[in-house]
């Protein structure tokens, strides 16, 4: 992101302080958009400040998926969701108010341990299906899970984040699937349908890449080649294969399998992810999971 002006920083600096923030340092920039570390009275707690330029930014972020990140992270609360505290908007500016992350996200760890061991993967990937069948309970799909958007906190759980491309509304009144033809994510993370280009619907676009998730854990890489569409599409239509580099449960394997299958109706449940023997037993004592009545 091109650095604010002179004029514009005191200008952020007063709004955020109006608003009770004392703001601290930057925490990163992107084209359109910086993330500032600020301490908040209010809330009891640091939170990490996005800011917006609505001048940078193009107008398709403004005037839609900023708009629906918004609506969704209002509907939602979790303890393995980054949590959403606040919007302010001015003239030139957006600030989105949340949770500040401490400790990077999944991607960056993967890449620092090249693995990681069975124990601590089985307790995010335990985290990151419950945070999955809650806000599919909450009428809501990501659509864009994947390891850059899965946060560690300070005590080292998951928090997922970004639902820029989430969809809202995803079943009927009488509890029918609505299907959706925008064809979002990363693809390396997709069900084979997106790829296809087929009406697809947006919960089995996060089971799909549940499992793939769970693979990169364990095996420290992608379970499909992404270097072209057509050795995606055929590696994600035959299904995983599993390298003899590295011993890993038969059942976690056959786990692995069941998420991705071709055909959405012979993958898994979130509700039977969380039940799997292997899963079930990361489930931390007086946690409950939402009750889900579409699944």
């Amino acid at each position: 992101m091109v650095p604010p002006s002179t004029n514009e920083q005191p200008q952020q600096r007063s709004v955020l302080e109006m608003y009770g923030y004392r703001l601290g340092q930057t925490l990163g920039r992107g084209t359109y958009a910086e993330v500032l570390s600020a301490s908040s009275e209010r809330h009891g707690t640091d939170v990490a400040i996005k800011i917006v330029s609505k001048k940078l930014a193009p107008r398709e972020y403004i005037n839609t998926f900023m708009p629906r990140e918004l609506h969704v992270a209002r509907l939602l609360k979790h303890p393995n969701i980054v949590r959403f505290f606040q919007s302010i908007e001015t003239t030139n500016h957006v600030y989105l108010i949340m949770e500040k992350i401490t400790n990077g996200d999944l991607l960056e760890e993967i890449r620092k341990k090249r693995v990681i061991d069975e124990q601590r993967a089985g307790k995010w990937f335990y985290q990151m299906s419950s945070a999955v069948q809650y806000i599919h309970s909450r009428g809501v799909a990501h659509r864009d899970m994947k390891c850059e958007n899965l946060m560690l906190d300070s005590n080292w759980d998951i928090k997922l984040a970004d639902f820029g491309f989430a969809r809202a509304q995803i079943w009927t009144e009488d509890g029918r699937p609505v299907l959706s033809e925008t064809y979002c994510g990363s693809y390396a993370y997709v069900p084979p349908e997106i790829l296809m280009c087929k009406p697809y619907h947006p919960t089995q676009s996060d089971i799909w890449a549940l499992g793939v998730i769970l693979y990169v854990m364990m095996y420290g890489t992608l379970p499909f080649n992404d270097a072209t569409y057509q050795t995606l599409l055929s590696e994600a239509l035959r299904g995983p294969n599993f390298p003899h580099t590295r011993a890993v449960r038969e059942e976690v394997k056959s786990l692995i399998v069941s998420i991705c299958q071709k055909e959405n109706r012979d993958r898994m449940t979130v509700r039977e992810i969380l039940s799997h023997q292997w899963v079930s037993r990361f489930k931390t004592p007086g946690t409950n999971t939402a009750r889900i009545t579409n699944q």
